[in-house]
């Protein structure tokens, strides 16, 4: 586990998406494997994270990126014109915003 001081680094990331390039699969419903977690990161504009079960949406921005759990049903929804990038982690990459205790 990495100190609550030290940030969580990537192991990987998806290439940077535009409104014509983002590909059907992120458009639908999906979701990461067992152990993965998913950071969007919003580059340009805005999208909506949508999330199957349960439900919720959360409107993600430039300033204000969100995680997506391992194996948590999502899709994202455009809202107009998008730069988008979803960076990959073995752990929760923003554990201070989602803490549930």
């Amino acid at each position: 586990m990495a100190d609550a001081s030290e940030p969580v680094a990537p192991y990987g990331a998806s290439p940077i998406f535009d409104e014509i390039s983002l590909p059907d699969k992120l458009r639908n419903e999906h979701s990461t494997k067992d152990g993965t977690w998913g950071l969007l990161r919003v580059l340009e504009g805005e999208v909506e994270l949508v999330f199957i079960d349960p439900p919720s949406q959360r409107l993600v921005t430039v300033d204000d990126p969100a995680p997506i759990p391992p194996q948590s049903p999502h899709f994202v929804k455009l809202n107009g014109p998008v730069k988008m990038q979803v960076e990959f982690y073995r752990e929760n990459p923003l554990p201070e915003q989602n803490s549930t205790d």
